[in-house]
């Protein structure tokens, strides 16, 4: 008989308990809303917006709360029935888990959503599953995977930014020929392995693959091979010291010259030209594919926003979340933090990201396929370990093994 995951369990419980109680209290000149985050490095971005909105709104205070392994914790307090009114989170299997046990507000249909890009509201969509009615997160900041590329030493090969599979694999070939490095992987961090895995399996793999893998009608053995052919190709123009570098370190290689494309995600921007403020970067979709038309950029939903069902004051936590998708916030954001913004109307204008701006204006965006694997599922570390050994089929029958065994535990 198969197990439900004793965090079902418990917050279906935490549900019924809080349901039977008596929720009312007097009310409040003061209401009081927690605003629990996933994220460190967002704290002051946050801390200026809600100053900006308790200004507007004198009656309500948002209090931030973004611990250390902050998921875990997350998962604690919920089991114990200790929840935050609002969660500030990634759209992930997390996300998904607290939509299935039905503890978040619905906001479709709300006017706060009419601005975000339908490839990201499909992404809320996608992740919830077709069983589910309702948006339940709201987007609020994306970020991407990105071949980074040091824009002189390009120009210095006499190549422009590779729109083909095939074109990329010939600027790779002749940066080889040159001495350079032509990627340079940062592979000792197992989860550096997933922007190149993501960028192609985000473009290669069936629609709707984890509801389909779900569903036991197809497998990663039957659909995944391309991608792992194609990762084992970009690992050729690799360096001799990549799985003994790290990221931390590999941004600072990179920012010192070592290497003409960087396969990260726009994160690794400032930390780079915090090394190097001189570096003149520029970014592309990794075109995984011969026609230009179907390569997309894999885009995800690092920030959405939520309210807790139990949350006593759902109506103010609704003002706040319609003010975080406002324009303002959307470009604050955008700027302090090298993100991508959710709204149509918002778009970059750091040169740096011009190579992927018509990937948002055209909605050519494809979603982080590890989003939607199985919580604990460790894609990276098998990846990492296929990347050194170069065993295809070993490491696809691993992913559909740990895929199985998890749903098991269902």
């Amino acid at each position: 008989m198969r197990m439900i995951t004793s965090l079902a369990i418990s917050l279906a419980a935490a549900l019924l308990l809080v349901g039977c109680s008596d929720t009312s209290s007097p009310k409040e000149d003061v209401v009081e809303l927690e605003l629990f985050s996933n994220k460190a490095e967002n704290i002051s971005t946050y801390e200026s917006m809600i100053k900006r909105f308790e200004e507007q709104h004198p009656n309500i205070r948002i209090k931030l709360y973004a611990p250390p392994d902050a998921e875990t914790l997350l998962r604690t307090r919920l089991v114990k029935d200790d929840m935050p009114d609002m969660l500030a989170i990634g759209g992930n299997a997390l996300y998904r888990e607290l939509v299935n046990v039905d503890m978040l507000v619905n906001y479709e249909g709300e006017p706060m959503l009419d601005q975000i890009q339908p490839a990201y509201l499909q992404t809320i969509s996608d992740l919830e599953g077709s069983e589910k009615e309702g948006v339940h997160g709201v987007p609020f900041a994306a970020n991407a995977n990105t071949m980074i590329y040091n824009k002189t030493k390009l120009k210095e090969l006499g190549e422009d930014v590779p729109k083909t599979w095939d074109a990329f694999i010939q600027v790779l070939e002749k940066a080889k020929t040159t001495g350079e490095i032509p990627i340079y992987f940062t592979f000792q961090d197992s989860w550096t392995t997933l922007p190149a895995w993501n960028s192609l399996a985000g473009n290669l793999q069936p629609k709707q693959f984890a509801e389909k893998k779900s569903n036991k009608e197809v497998t990663f053995q039957n659909t995944h091979q391309e991608v792992a052919k194609k990762l084992l190709q970009l690992k050729e123009y690799g360096h001799d010291r990549m799985f003994g570098i790290g990221y931390n370190d590999g941004n600072r290689e990179f920012s010192q010259g070592k290497g003409i494309f960087y396969s990260q995600g726009n994160w690794a921007i400032p930390e780079l030209l915090k090394l190097n403020p001189e570096l003149d970067l520029g970014v592309f979709a990794l075109p995984v594919t011969n026609d230009p038309a179907e390569n997309n950029l894999v885009s995800g939903i690092d920030v959405l926003f939520a309210t807790l069902k139990e949350s006593k004051h759902p109506e103010e936590a609704k003002k706040f979340i319609s003010f975080m998708t406002e324009e303002q916030q959307q470009q604050q954001y955008m700027d302090e933090q090298s993100a991508f913004s959710v709204r149509t109307d918002v778009i970059s204008n750091d040169p740096i990201m011009k190579g992927i701006q018509e990937n948002f204006t055209e909605g050519k965006i494809s979603s982080f396929p590890d989003h939607f694997y199985p919580a604990g599922m460790g894609a990276q570390n098998m990846i990492q370990e296929f990347l050194y050994q170069g065993n295809t089929s070993k490491l696809l029958k691993d992913l559909d093994r740990e895929w199985d065994q998890i749903q098991l535990r269902y």
